[in-house]
């Protein structure tokens, strides 16, 4: 009888635990609710030989001819943030970085960069950085941090293409979820 309760005792016990185990690895059916949600617009204008009072990026280095997809490009910037499509409205940030083409057999290029907000809606900053596949509509980069009213911050940015015109202007539209705000 006693041998017939352990046996009882372990199963229970094995169940239990494996319940907890199997529960513990099942993705969540629900995506968390983000604590911040906003859209801004990123204006490149690349530097020419015309263009000094407008451009606000500019090639470092030129590809060293491995392809045609510019790879070893390296771009820094200082572009305006709006919150609508015009490039003429008033910046609520900056974003300033870097980014480098890094793929031989398509377009792929590696941002880091910071959203520096000076305005009276938000002070501080955001940091993003991750690979921006341009031949795909929707890609995510990831927000590793901030300062001000962003401290901390951790999320999810998602670039959509909005215009290309060439090398020498294209806007992207920016959708930040923030998910870990103090």
């Amino acid at each position: 009888m006693v041998g017939h309760m352990k046996s009882i005792l372990f199963l229970f016990i094995f169940l239990v635990l494996s319940k907890t185990v199997i529960s513990a690895r099942k993705p969540s059916k629900s995506q968390p609710k983000p604590c911040k949600n906003f859209v801004l617009y990123y204006h490149d204008i690349m530097f020419g030989v015309d263009d000094v009072q407008n451009a606000t990026s500019a090639a470092i280095t030129n590809p060293p001819g491995l392809g045609n997809f510019k790879f070893g490009k390296l771009v820094i910037f200082d572009d305006p943030m709006t919150i609508d499509k015009n490039f003429q409205s008033e910046p609520v940030a900056r974003a300033q970085g870097f980014y480098f083409y890094d793929m031989k057999n398509d377009y792929n290029a590696w941002f880091a960069y910071t959203l520096v907000f000076n305005s009276t809606q938000h002070k501080g900053t955001l940091n993003i950085m991750g690979a921006d596949l341009m031949m795909v509509q929707s890609r995510d980069l990831s927000v590793v941090g901030g300062t001000g009213d962003f401290f901390m911050s951790r999320g999810i940015v998602t670039f959509e293409t909005d215009t290309f015109e060439g090398a020498k202007y294209f806007r992207v539209k920016m959708d930040i979820k923030l998910y870990d705000c103090y």
